[in-house]
């Protein structure tokens, strides 16, 4: 399914956007939005952002001056559906949501080539996997299979996990936004793992599902000591989950949890340079995390003699990309998009190594700190959060401890210039800056 924003009217009119994918569109008088309007005053800075996962589309107000209107109504926020009318100043947005369809030869044309041909997206009936309630979803065709959970079995499986065949569940070790961890045995060797089960939040195409799994297979090739190794990977009633090593320990979080809040420097900084290690490796061979933070570094053992591991390598991007993280930023999720660089917000799909980078740093950071590098409020919300990122300089690391070294925290902050060619060229070359001055 595609997702079509066209330009009626003001200066960009005739101009269509098109999106197959999990993306982001930023309008505003910023030139890095991808519809810019240096021209309009009545439009802010950074004045609204859409996020895109067809058939979804979700817009935002970034906390503008005059607002943002949809079908004459001011909002703040708003799922949009084919045929609504995005406004600000001259300029109107039209949202059109498509389905491509193959065209069969007709009875006057029995020879014809089959062609793609845009429908409207179809409604079909969609049944839990997990209790068989049934709802109605949007699919390419009346025929196409879903994968289906209502939200009273995704609530529940948050909160009591199944178990995946072949492995007895021991406990449960954290849960998140996609699902949960497991602490699970293998009936067959005894051996230890870890099982991540994701929930889709929406319905999505069995085609999805294993485009999904196809791309966490291609993740899955990467082998170095600093990053958890994958074991298997499938699906159950529904549930994605994916097998990986059991790393006994901790995360970085709650490592710094139980300290306070914040590590000492020289703890931290063997954590960052580790997990840097792990990045070097992984971008050398094409590979973007696009999720670092401190819950995605696991640890074993104590300082010196610690051990990291990073876990999750491309999950976020392949969950979003294959639609089954429905549209993220309609929840409160504030704080996932603090740790994203500029860049990474605006044009999800276009993501370089240098957004893993600036991650790190934030990372480095809240790990050093105890806080986030952007001067906002604990409890700001996403649109407050997101006009931090791209407005806001960063908060010294000086300003919030003294006990880290100026050389240490210039390395750290280097890492968290907004534009990518003012930071680190490579994750190798931070690692080795940190370690001349630790």
């Amino acid at each position: 399914m595609k997702v079509t924003l066209k330009v009626l009217s003001g200066p960009h009119a005739g101009r269509t956007f098109t999106f197959d994918q999990h993306d982001t569109f930023l309008i505003g008088r910023a030139e890095q939005a991808q519809l810019c309007l240096p021209d309009d005053r009545y439009f802010s800075r950074n004045h609204c952002i859409l996020e895109i996962n067809p058939p979804r589309c979700f817009l935002r107000d970034l906390s503008s001056t005059n607002g943002t209107y949809v079908n004459g109504f001011k909002v703040q926020e708003a799922h949009l559906k084919s045929g609504d009318k995005i406004q600000g100043g001259q300029t109107v947005l039209e949202v059109e949501v498509t389905a491509e369809q193959l065209q069969q030869p007709t009875p006057s044309n029995p020879y014809g080539a089959m062609q793609l041909q845009a429908t409207q997206p179809a409604i079909v009936i969609v049944e839990c996997l997990n209790c068989g309630r049934r709802d109605q979803a949007e699919a390419s065709s009346p025929n196409e299979r879903m994968t289906f959970l209502c939200e009273d079995c995704r609530q529940e499986l948050r909160r009591q996990p199944q178990p995946v065949p072949g492995y007895d569940t021991i406990k449960i070790l954290g849960k998140g936004g996609m699902g949960c961890v497991m602490l699970a045995r293998n009936q067959q060797n005894g051996k230890l793992v870890a099982i991540k089960t994701l929930l889709p939040e929406v319905a999505v195409s069995e085609q999805a599902i294993k485009r999904f799994m196809r791309e966490i297979e291609v993740a899955a090739a990467l082998y170095h000591p600093h990053i958890v190794g994958f074991v298997d990977k499938g699906t159950h009633n529904g549930v994605v989950y994916l097998i990986s090593e059991y790393v006994e320990g901790t995360d970085a979080a709650r490592l710094a949890d139980s300290r306070g809040g914040r590590l000492p420097y020289k703890e931290a900084c063997q954590i960052v340079e580790q997990t840097l290690d792990a990045l070097d490796y992984a971008h050398s061979r094409g590979f973007i995390h696009r999720d670092i933070k401190d819950q995605n570094i696991l640890i074993h053992g104590q300082h010196p003699n610690l051990d990291c591991k990073l876990t999750d390598f491309g999950l976020a991007k392949s969950f979003k990309q294959t639609g089954m993280s429905g549209v993220t930023m309609a929840g409160d999720v504030a704080g996932t998009f603090a740790y994203m660089p500029p860049e990474q917000i605006r044009d999800f799909r276009n993501v370089q190594p240098s957004s893993d980078i600036y991650a790190m740093g934030m990372t480095a950071y809240s790990l050093l700190t105890g806080a986030i590098a952007l001067d906002i409020s604990p409890r700001a919300n996403i649109a407050e959060t997101v006009k931090a990122i791209f407005e806001k300089p960063i908060v010294p690391i000086a300003m919030r401890t003294m006990e880290v070294p100026t050389a240490v925290a210039s390395v750290i902050e280097r890492a968290l210039a907004k534009e990518p060619a003012n930071r680190w060229a490579t994750a190798g070359a931070m690692r080795n800056a940190l370690l001349q001055v630790i």
